[in-house]
This record gives structure tokens, sequence and C-alpha cells, in this order.
């Protein structure tokens, strides 16, 4: 049974930042609710009000709502208008496709001097002779009946025939209900009875997919008095059968793909289907991963997980995970994300790759000319190669002896020592100024 929980009612004010004190319109409708209460406690100042397609039996607990101006309960249990006095406001009332067998139950409507609109299609008391005419008679303040407005013809004559009306709606009603004693549900068995039986049935031999599918469709095609109680027995039948499906999903569950062979070794998976370029940068000696992501995804939703001989990129829980063709240092690796196209750029330098020194710039030579002598004569630089690096070796045979005492060079001729200048005569008016330098 659903019953209105505050948790329910404050989840459906979001428009009024989830405060329900100060709320004028609500929506319930599809909630499956089976009981109408705490409204007139908790929103007081509700205008509008959905309840529509729900499994509600009785209209009450809306007197307090004085404000009350749209009360929605189509497609509902109701069979008795009642319980709606308090709300002084009300203007439009919908009970389309419920179960209203007591026309006379409209008369409790008179104490709402604003109501304009009432609407009772697909009710039992709708077929009822006179129906129209007496509801008419009987609430003189509506202007619309099930969508149609009243003219002023048609309130003249229903008032003139009320006694007659009231008479002939009593005896169709008394009739409507010898009816519903009569009639049985559809199927002869209690539906608590049927459920204990399936379920034994369940426990002892399962039913074969045949004979559930014929007792769907006798379900089904059986005819049926429609009654709240016949409509109560499908919806527990839809959710039993959805409780049914639901559990027969959980049982097939669904065979997860492995990510590492009998042998184990890592499996290439890619179930995002997404297409990327694998390369090796020999110049900083690393493989780069290019993985073409989905451009507006939200790199929340992706994780990177790099191991030394194989990398794993889960998108939205699917696993892309590709086996490395050499060995990568997981701690210096690096992912990023491009802004443009969304791609995924993973950078994983090898762990024991072959490392090849840079090359180095030509060396120019210290002196270059544009004439062809001088670059006979220019210091040119030579590269050895250290692999194919050769000592020189001096033949034993023509060893030839050396005069060490004579290594040191010839005395070369003694250079004249400088001489002394001469005095030069200085005259009596010679004035030495220290500012002035020497000549020299």
């Amino acid at each position: 049974m659903v019953r209105i929980t505050e948790d329910m009612v404050r989840r459906r004010a979001e428009h009024n930042n989830c405060e329900i004190f100060s709320l004028e319109e609500l929506s319930l409708h599809q909630q499956d609710i089976e009981r109408l209460e705490h409204l007139d406690r908790w929103c007081r100042g509700l205008r509008i009000l959905y309840l529509q397609n729900n499994l509600i039996p009785r209209i009450e607990n809306v007197g307090r709502l004085k404000k009350l101006e749209y009360l929605n309960l189509a497609l509902n249990n109701i069979e008795v208008i009642e319980n709606l006095q308090g709300c002084e406001s009300l203007q439009k009332l919908d009970l389309t496709v419920n179960f209203v067998s007591c026309l006379s139950s409209v008369e409790s409507l008179r104490a709402n001097v604003h109501l304009k609109e009432l609407f009772l299609l697909g009710n039992p008391c709708a077929d009822y002779q006179g129906y129209r005419d007496y509801v008419i008679s009987t609430l003189p303040q509506l202007q619309s009946l099930d969508g149609e407005p009243i003219r002023r013809v048609e309130r003249i004559r229903a008032l003139s025939g009320l006694e007659q009306l009231r008479r002939r709606v009593l005896e169709q009603e008394a009739e409507q209900l010898q009816r519903r004693d009569t009639k049985r549900h559809r199927n002869p068995k209690d539906t608590a009875t049927h459920a204990k039986e399936k379920e034994g049935s369940d426990d002892e031999s399962p039913v074969c997919e045949a004979e559930r599918l014929e007792q769907e469709r006798e379900f089904w095609e059986t005819p049926c008095d429609f009654s709240p109680e016949s409509r109560l027995e499908a919806h527990r039948h839809l959710e039993e059968k959805r409780r049914q499906r639901n559990t027969d999903r959980e049982k097939k569950t669904k065979k997860t793909r492995s990510l590492i062979a009998e042998d184990g070794k890592m499996l290439n998976v890619n179930e995002p289907k997404l297409d990327f370029t694998l390369t090796e940068d020999e110049e900083n000696n690393s493989l780069q991963l290019d993985l073409h992501v989905y451009r507006h995804l939200d790199t929340s939703l992706m994780e990177v997980d790099v191991q030394p001989t194989y990398l794993r990129v889960t998108v939205k829980g699917k696993v892309f995970q590709l086996v490395l063709p050499a060995e990568v240092k997981p701690d210096s690796s690096t992912a990023q994300r491009s802004q443009t196209t969304g791609h995924l750029l993973i950078t994983m330098p090898l762990a024991h790759g072959e490392v090849k020194p840079k090359k180095l710039p030509e060396r120019k030579p210290l002196i270059s000319h544009s004439n062809q002598s001088s670059k006979k004569h220019s210091r040119q630089w030579l590269e050895v190669d250290p692999s194919r690096r050769q000592w020189l070796e001096v033949d034993p045979s023509r060893r030839c002896c050396v005069d060490l005492t004579n290594i040191a060079a010839a005395a070369l001729p003694a250079s004249p020592l400088p001489q002394k200048p001469q005095d030069v005569s200085v005259s009596k008016d010679f004035i030495d100024n220290p500012e002035v330098p020497p000549l020299i």
C-alpha cells in the first residue's frame, strides 16, 4: 500500500524550493496512492491538486483546504462524492472514469457555491436516465457539465421535473447496487487463494511457458464487471508480472566479457568501440596512444589504468584494454585530453627500450672562406665512430733507438738586451706636468 509521505511531497515541490507549507500546486499522479491523507495539514495553501491515475477509494482529509480551486481525481476508485463541503473556493472538480454509482451524492456539492465545472464521464451514474438533467437541477451554480456548457433552457426544463428525476435516479441506484452484489469477480477463485496456488505451483514444479501464456490470455479475455475490486486485481496482477519479470532478469545475469585469457594473458578488448592510434615516439623513447573519445563526454566518466604490459581505459563503464608491444613505466605515464577534439592522449615512457643518442649539430670550421684554396688548408673536424675505433701499433722489427738526451731543442741565439735610454738634456724652463703623458 502506497502512502503519501512528506518526502514524496517535498520531491514534488522542487519548484517551491521543497517548501510544502506555502505550496500552491501539487502533482501526485500515477503514484499508486491508496489513501488521501496528510495534505490538509501539510499544504494548507494548495490551490491546484492533481491526484489522477491512483487507487484512491474515498474522498477524505481535504476539508481544510480552503483555498483549493481545482481538484483532479480522475482514474481512481471513488464511488461516492463526499467530504468536499469545506473546500470553499472549489471551482473545478474532475471525477472522470471512477466508480460513482450513487448519483444522489452530488447533492453534497451544493455547499460549494463557487463550483463552475464538474466532470463525471466514465462513471456508472453517467449512464442513468435523466443523469444530466438531475445534476443540472441539483447544482444551480454549475456552468459546465462534462465539458459541455449548461444552457438556460436545460436548467428550466430540469427544474420542472425534479421530483420525478430524483425518484428515477434512486431506483437506478438500487438496481446498480443489486447488480454489483450478484455479480462476482470474473475469476471464481479468490485473489489471495489464486496467489497462494500460484506460489505453490512455482515452488513444487515450474509452470511451462505455454501454460503461463494461456493463463495470461485467460486473465485478460474473461469478461468481468468493471468495479474497484477488478481494477485493484488488475493492478496487482500487473505488479506481480513486473516483479516476476525483474526476477527473471536478475536470474539471467549478463555474462561479463573476460579481460584475461585462460593462460593468464591479457586480452585486447574494445567494448566502447572507439577508434585509436598507437605510435612510437623514437625521439622521446615512449609509446603514445591516441584514443578517439567522444567529444562531449565528461572527463569524470573516464578512468585510466596503465600497467607495465597493458593499458586499460574505462569509458562510461565500458572497458577498452590494449596489450602493449613493449614494457612501459606506469609511474611516468601521463594522460591529456584535447579541448577541441576530445581525444585522450596517453604517453607511456618505455622501461627497457634502446636509448638512442640525440644527433649533435654539425660543427662549423673555425675559419671559413669562399675560395677553394682556403678550404683546402682550413681545419676540418673528423667524427670518429666508437664502434670502429682502432689502436696504432709499432712493428718491433722496425724499432729504432732514440737518444732521449738530445730531445731538448737547440739553444736559440740570445736576443739583445734592451738598452737604457740615454739622458736627454732638459732646458732650464722645462716644467714637468704630471698630467701630461710621457712621450713615446
